[in-house]
């Protein structure tokens, strides 16, 4: 069969299986046997595959490996004799206990770029799905472990297995331990993914186990040692020529790692910032255009979905997504094939649209920007939906290597339902895989050297290579060899054209132990902003002295932000470093920048008192408010009496005129008054606050005022309603009774609910109970996350809704469950009562009865409304609402099936992204949430109306996923069918 003629059966297919979906949909129809709705699809010969591709104007891409010689590819990595060995992972998805994938060796005898030969390394592995070479061996990532392989007497095969680590997590095959890189401090750095895991040694008991997840690791490869890293994206990691940190997740394509985890470990009282965060112009989930037909499986299973009789979320009626879903393999442009104006590019793979995308990263303060390059394109597509592009690598000749997975199907198969995967085979493709090649035109292939073979001296002249893959090989072997060219090192350290080759051979030197102020104090000054921020980091490794403290001191007007963001990291490694003044003067400069807060407080895990004070005199800028309220925080948790002192003497010094600018700051310092055996009970017994109260009880006055005063601005009374929660519980119960009244626009009475709620007050309980039949649907979920929060105020929601004062319909489900599991016995018994009594509806039998709404006329105009009323808590369109849950701008691609399902069944399939976490303080209250933020100190859990709860892991009792979505279920119970009609309607058409 011809290439044309196989292409057109299967859009055929794929059309009548769309009519087929359409009139099933609106006659009910249904069958058993699927069999002649899903026609297998042919794979490509490798002989023809290039004819599927359309590549962007001034690149080809090129044929330069296929099976036998390499099958089920997954990732890649060069040794440095040039030789490619490749993780075969052919026991996806399903055959993992088959111990049927393996490693195999690729050779290009001839060097004309195109390998040759091939032989396996290692086989009999699980799911191995990242490697990386050392010291003649291999390290290899198969979880739950990280072995090392070598062959010790040349036959070609690994004969030594050492298991290096273990426990990292299996539980999801799209979800494992993956992109293995070098980075500038000589380790090993491992994306752990989504699954996480509870890693060690082996010798070490499971009780030394340390848990990984919404981390990554960075592996010294000498000693196999671990450190915590920040990242824990899904799949891709990659850095940059200057150790800039990108990876990617499957709906969320393009990311930036804004700091190293370490620093953050270092203030265990520090809430930092996101040390992951989206970075593409277009927003995660961007457009992508692909060219390549969508799979019949997808169209029967959508089907399925709709009619309820398979769960799981619906993909829009067979309509192809049109955005990312499946992205991939992040890797930033480093090979010097391609023309200067393409260094530094992000590549991101979707496996699920059959395309590569590109991204230009531009400088944007301490985050990037991502823009996109091709307007209504991509860099490259397919029409064969067998091309899986999953990872990519920058190859010794320059050019960019693609990984192609080359699958029939690329699902998890906990998603296809059984009616379908009974026809379908998900091994097809494990004897096939494609390695590709992207090149400029005119690309000529050099040869690749044996750097095996290279003198320490010749591998120092690499380190200043064009070629990526050439400089950080060169800098793994000389440290590998613990090269004595020390002298050559720094002579390349400072030689003035090759700023690459003065950064690598820093790092180097730093790898090999032998750094000196000799070396690194010329590089503060270096013209370059990136060599000065690795220069500073690498004094941490010397011994401190005045020198070396002074020339730190004088990078604090650097022009580069990114320096001086890296000297407010560094500021708190450096003993002696007069710090004070060198990180207010820091922070002064971005004072609002919470990357910038996060790094300055990083260093003050001692001496926040002295910083507090510093900031505090006079004149002072307002916009510090946040980050000295922070840093109050820390001072009155710390509980040191010179810090305590300090920030009293600093405090004392603000008048009520200072206002909303002094009073959080007051309100958070003041916070542990009222407990025994704290410096602050002590100062107020003995009246030495006494002067504090009276400017404090000024500026509560006024904000109590301003939040009563209704003739005021509604954001001004809500922001005057917040920071009444500095406030006492007797003052602040006389002004929210007032407020929270049908009366009171939403938003006064939401604020005053919430700040009411943070005080341990059984007067609330009472007050919501009693107002509960007048409160909107919005502010009733509100209400039950207050009522839930304490084992007291819940206890006797519980009992009222078991006497029938308040319908059982109109609190969620989930939250019952969530109830079942509290440590108090009372409550357990009376949501276990509650929840038997809800009865379990069938999701699948409501999504069903709701079908009607499909065909029903809706209504855009009272569809907004609903929005608003009913789903602007967690999702934001046309600048209304609050962006929690996932973005509904792509829903209209996704089709009315999509919405219909989701809305009604939103417990289908969890993004684990969207889990409901359950979190218990040391103060007894009870928080819900989806973690959105984690460190090495800290989590942060968001929900309904954007609020957050971010919770120190010390003051961390208790912390669990529910298993279940941030979204409730049972939205049938306030709209009806005509209503579901209108909602959708809605969403359909916005643009």
């Amino acid at each position: 069969m011809t290439l044309t003629n196989r292409y057109l059966l299967l859009h055929m297919a794929v059309a009548s299986l769309a009519v087929a979906f359409s009139l099933g949909n609106a006659m009910g129809f249904a069958q058993d046997d699927y069999s002649a709705e899903l026609p297998r699809v042919p794979a490509t010969p490798a002989s023809e595959t290039l004819q599927d591709f359309q590549v962007a104007d001034g690149f080809e891409i090129q044929l330069i490996a296929s099976e036998p010689l390499v099958t089920s590819p997954v990732a890649m990595e060069w040794a440095a004799d040039g030789s490619l060995f490749v993780c075969e992972m052919r026991g996806y998805s399903e055959d993992r206990d088959q111990g049927i994938s393996r490693i195999s060796h690729l050779r290009d005898v001839d060097q004309d770029g195109v390998y040759d030969s091939s032989t396996i390394f290692v086989e009999g592995l699980l799911w191995p799905t990242g490697l990386f070479p050392w010291d003649g061996g291999l390290f290899v990532g198969d979880a739950p472990n990280l072995y090392y392989f070598r062959d010790t007497d040349g036959d070609g095969k690994a004969d030594q297995r050492d298991t290096v680590l273990t426990g990292f997590g299996t539980s999801n095959v799209q979800g494992l331990m993956n992109s293995f890189r070098w980075g500038l401090d000589n380790r090993i750095h491992i994306a752990c993914s989504s699954t996480g895991g509870m890693i060690r040694r082996p010798g070490q008991p499971e009780s030394d186990a340390i848990n990984i997840r919404g981390r990554d690791i960075a592996l010294d490869p000498r000693t196999g040692d671990f450190e915590l890293t920040s990242g824990a994206a899904q799949h891709g990691m990659s850095f940059d020529d200057w150790g800039r940190k990108f990876v990617s997740s499957n709906s969320d394509h393009l990311q930036q790692v804004m700091y190293e985890d370490h620093y953050i470990g270092r203030n265990s009282l520090l809430q930092p910032a996101a040390a992951r965060v989206s970075i593409a112009e277009d927003g995660p989930q961007a457009e992508v255009f692909r060219t390549s037909p969508v799979e019949p499986w997808r169209i029967v299973r959508t089907r399925l979905r709709v009619s309820g009789k398979a769960r799981g979320p619906i993909e829009g009626g067979g309509r192809a997504a049109g955005y990312f879903t499946g992205a991939t393999g992040v890797t930033i442009v480093r090979g010097d094939a391609w023309p200067a104006s393409f260094q530094g590019m992000a590549i991101i793979g979707d496996v699920g649209s059959n395309l590569i995308h590109r991204k230009r990263l531009q400088p944007n303060g301490l985050k990037w920007v991502g823009k996109r390059v091709d307007p209504d394109s991509e860099l490259v597509t397919s029409t064969d939906i067998w091309f899986r592009p999953a990872q990519f690598a920058n190859a010794p000749d320059g050019s960019l290597h693609i990984i192609d997975v080359c699958r029939e199907v690329i699902e998890h198969p906990k998603s296809l339902p059984v009616e379908i995967k009974q026809h379908l085979d998900l091994t097809s493709g494990r004897d096939r895989g494609r390695l590709y090649r992207l090149v400029p035109d005119g690309y000529e292939h050099r040869a690749t050297p044996n750097l095996n073979r290279a003198s320490d001296r010749v591998l120092v002249d690499a380190l200043a290579h064009p070629n990526a893959w050439h400089r950080e090989t060169a800098s793994r072997l000389l440290v590998q060899r613990q090269s004595k060219s020390i002298a050559e090192l720094k002579q390349k350290a400072n030689n003035p054209e090759l700023p690459l080759g003065r950064l690598h051979a820093l790092a180097v030197l730093d790898g090999l132990r032998q750094l000196d102020e000799e070396t690194v104090f010329p590089r503060l000054n270096d013209p370059h902003p990136s060599i000065r921020k690795h220069a500073i980091r690498l004094t941490e490794k010397l011994t401190s002295n005045e020198a070396l403290r002074s020339k730190l001191a004088e990078r604090i007007d650097d022009p580069s932000i990114e320096v001086r963001y890296q000297l407010a990291f560094t500021a708190g490694s450096i003993d002696g470093f007069e710090k004070t003044q060198t990180l207010a003067h820091i922070i002064r400069q971005n004072p609002t920048d919470r990357w910038m807060q996060t790094a300055v407080q990083s260093s003050v895990a001692e001496g926040a008192g002295e910083l507090f004070f510093a900031l505090l005199k006079k004149p002072i800028d307002p916009n510090l408010m946040e980050f000295v309220g922070r840093l109050a925080s820390q001072i009155t948790q710390q509980n040191d009496p010179a810090d305590i002192r300090l920030a009293v003497a600093a405090v004392s010094n603000l008048s009520p005129d200072d206002g909303n600018f002094a009073l959080p700051i007051l309100g958070k310092l003041l916070e542990t008054r009222s407990r025994p055996d704290t410096v602050l009970r002590q100062l107020d017994d003995s009246g030495e606050l006494a002067e504090i109260d009276q400017v404090l009880n000024k500026m509560l006055e006024q904000l109590e005022r301003v939040a009563l005063n209704e003739s005021e601005q509604v954001d001004d009374r809500v922001s005057a309603i917040e920071n009444l929660r500095y406030s006492t519980a007797t003052r602040v119960s006389d002004v929210m009774k007032s407020l929270i009244d049908s009366r009171q626009p939403i938003g006064i009475q939401r604020a005053a609910m919430i700040t009411w709620g943070r005080f341990d007050s059984d007067e609330i309980t009472e007050s919501l109970l009693s107002r509960w039949s007048s409160l909107s649907p919005s502010l009733r979920e509100t209400a039950s996350e207050i009522l839930f929060s304490r084992p007291n105020r819940l206890l006797r929601l519980l009992t009222v809704i078991d006497s029938g004062d308040i319908p059982l319909s109109e609190v969620s489900r989930s939250r019952l469950q969530v109830a079942t599991k509290s440590p108090h016995s009372s409550i357990q018994k009376l949501a276990a009562k509650l929840l038997e009594s809800s009865g379990s509806k069938n999701r699948e039998q409501v999504v069903h009865a709701y079908q009607e709404s499909l065909h029903l006329p809706g209504d855009s105009a009272r569809g907004s409304k609903l929005f608003t009323t009913h789903c602007a808590n967690c999702h934001r369109l046309e600048d209304r609402g609050h962006e929690i849950g996932p973005n509904l701008a792509t829903v209209k691609t996704r089709g009315a099936d999509f919405i219909l399902a989701n809305v009604l069944d939103p417990n289908r399939e969890v993004n684990p992204q969207y889990l409901n976490y359950v979190a218990l303080d040391v103060d007894g209250r009870t928080l819900t949430g989806m973690i959105t933020e984690e460190s090495a100190t800290s989590i942060t859990l968001q929900r309904a109306e954007s609020a957050k709860d971010s919770l120190l892991r010390v003051d961390i009792e208790r912390l669990q996923s529910t298993g279940m979505s941030i979204m409730p279920e049972g939205l049938e119970e306030q709209l009806d069918r005509q209503a579901m009609a209108d909602l959708i309607a809605y969403l359909m058409q916005v643009k």
